[in-house]
């Protein structure tokens, strides 16, 4: 190793009994440690829901949330940004919905895990935003909902560069863009050059700032345009104005997605099982990488890692699986691996859940009882997936 990095070369060393290959033996398949948690629609009287914590751009623990809520169990959520060289640390990289309300778009098509009434599907969701004056034909796109401008974690947005197509674990960036934001976002939004526009409950134009970063109306909404877009959301938002703010999750038949007080999305990907058939759509969202496509591959999808799983039966039960990794103990799972783990707890549709790493964590009462694969700990998420006892109303 040392005459190698002498000769000028990187190395590291890999322990191949970390590889989820295919042509593994049944010798080479553990140890595993799996915590499964099954809800049927027919027996429980709870509710399964989401919850992101008093805001979207901070982060807590699935176990706080769980908490925060006095859940029954739950697992870790969706992707979220990390970093914040690539937006707002804790805000969902994909779809998300919370109690009907839509709070971020989706990457490209990328499957999510939509809940309605303890009724869960894997859906392929896109977007479509636009504002408009009230009287005008002029419709602005808009480009996203409750994330920085400019940055699109997991990129499949539209005029991105390098990319309109998903592309996982990468900022994409657009120098022209309107963003919305709601409440939930954090109590100000992203600051900075461009425009701000402050709308009241009723859309009506309040304010226009000529820089970004500002407290969101209580009930209303702030719309951000950095670039080109400054100039054309300015045309639009004069001071009493009324403008229409349309933030649409479409399926694939280009409807929109019917939400309720009752319906959740939790954005993930790839789609494991799809029915009843393994399909592991890695490449179509993302997750195969042109530019480094061995060694991201190796390291997400082929390396044997903790995963989150979640998807359904033939009985319409839903189940939320947990694989502790990089652990002696239990080694984690490939991606092919957890579509066959799927597979084999009955699962006819299913999707990987988070990154695959230090955020997989299940929660029973106010217990772990995962064992998260960070050294410090469980990690803090953007969002959870959380059994309540009581239904909604």
């Amino acid at each position: 190793m040392n005459q190698i990095k002498a000769a000028g070369y990187k190395s590291s060393v890999i322990y191949t009994g970390w590889d989820g290959d295919a042509g593994s033996s049944e010798d080479d398949r553990g140890p595993w440690n799996l915590q499964v948690l099954t809800i049927d629609p027919k027996e429980f009287r709870g509710d399964l829901t989401s919850s992101f914590g008093p805001n979207l751009e901070d982060r807590e623990t699935t176990s706080s949330l769980a908490a925060a809520a006095g859940a029954l169990a739950a697992t870790n959520g969706g992707y979220f940004v990390m970093d914040p060289k690539a937006g707002a640390p804790g805000d969902p990289a994909g779809a998300a919905v919370h109690d009907g309300k839509v709070l971020s778009e989706p990457v490209g098509d990328r499957p999510a895990l939509v809940i309605d009434k303890n009724s869960t599907s894997i859906q392929r969701l896109h977007w479509h935003g636009s504002v408009t004056g009230t009287g005008q034909a002029k419709e602005l796109p808009l480009d996203g909902i409750n994330r920085v401008p400019g940055l699109i974690r997991n990129c499949g947005g539209t005029d991105d560069t390098p990319t309109n197509l998903p592309l996982h674990d990468f900022t994409c960036t657009d120098a022209d863009e309107i963003v919305a934001f709601t409440p939930e976002f954090g109590p100000t939004t992203p600051s900075g050059p461009g425009l701000e526009v402050l709308l009241d409950a009723h859309g009506t134009v309040t304010s226009v700032n000529h820089t970004r970063g500002a407290a969101v109306p209580a009930g209303g909404q702030t719309l951000q345009a950095i670039g080109a877009d400054a100039d054309k959301l300015a045309a639009l938002a004069v001071p009493g104005a009324k403008l229409k703010v349309d933030t649409d999750l479409l399926n694939e038949g280009g409807k929109a997605l019917k939400t309720g007080a009752t319906t959740d999305v939790v954005n993930g990907g790839p789609t494991l099982v799809q029915n009843g058939q393994l399909n592991v759509t890695a490449r179509r969202d993302g997750i195969v990488r042109t530019n480094d496509s061995n060694s991201f591959f190796y390291g997400w999808v082929h390396k044997r890692n903790p995963r989150t799983i979640a998807g359904t039966d033939a009985q319409g039960r839903t189940l939320l699986v947990t694989a502790d990794g990089r652990q002696t103990t239990s080694l984690g799972l490939s991606i092919k691996e957890s579509a066959d783990v799927a597979r084999s707890l009955g699962m006819v549709n299913a999707i990987n859940l988070d990154d695959g790493g230090g955020s997989t964590t299940m929660v029973q009462g106010s217990k772990v009882v995962n064992s998260p694969s960070d050294a410090t700990g469980e990690r803090p998420v953007g969002d959870a997936l959380l059994v309540l006892p009581g239904r909604k109303q």
